[in-house]
């Protein structure tokens, strides 16, 4: 039997191993953990106009510039903290993001005040039980949907910045809301 190198995987993860290990371990797979999911929505938006790659290789940087991704110590973040990120060269120094973190700790804080934890609100869209497609191509995949539209919109509400409708989508993705791996690759095969 080969190992999981010599296997066929989606073809967007071939870049390296990095994006490999991201794929092969967590992209499609059922996430709960209200830190992991808090982590993944600010991520996504810190991906926006960017590459996820870009954003990927960033991820350690961004634990440690932000608490662990700690929603309680980040929704107390002043100017003086937003100016010290904007100086951190091992995240993306967008304002407009680090501000929206902020915000978004401030809304997902309260959102798991009124539902007992952010992991039954935001799965609640899909029903709690992920969406398998196992496309054929990148061309099957789509970049949003109805499911991701009422996400936006409801986050958008509840005071979250970042939250368009594809990057939900690709959030959906991210934590296994939606399996899009695609119809040959391995993860679909192991789970048959």
């Amino acid at each position: 039997m080969g190992t999981v190198k010599e296997k066929e995987r989606c073809s967007w993860c071939n870049k390296d191993e990095l994006y490999q290990q991201y794929h092969d371990t967590e992209w499609g797979r059922p996430n709960h953990d209200d830190r992991h999911l808090f982590e993944m929505l600010n991520l996504e938006g810190a991906q926006a106009g960017l590459s996820w790659y870009t954003v990927l290789t960033k991820r350690e940087n961004y634990r440690k510039a932000f608490d662990n991704w700690d929603a309680k110590k980040i929704a107390k973040y002043d100017e003086k903290k937003v100016e010290q990120l904007m100086q951190n060269e091992g995240i993306i120094r967008n304002r407009l993001k680090i501000t929206g973190t902020i915000e978004n700790a401030k809304a997902f804080l309260a959102v798991q005040k009124e539902f007992g934890s952010f992991d039954q609100y935001i799965w609640s869209f899909v029903n709690h039980t992920p969406i398998i497609n196992h496309p054929k191509s990148m061309g099957q995949v789509p970049v949003s949907t109805p499911i991701s539209d009422a996400m936006s919109k409801d986050l958008k509400k509840r005071g979250f910045k970042f939250v368009g409708t594809t990057i939900c989508y690709a959030y959906m993705q991210a934590v296994g809301m939606v399996d899009d791996h695609f119809a040959g690759c391995w993860v679909v095969n192991e789970k048959k």
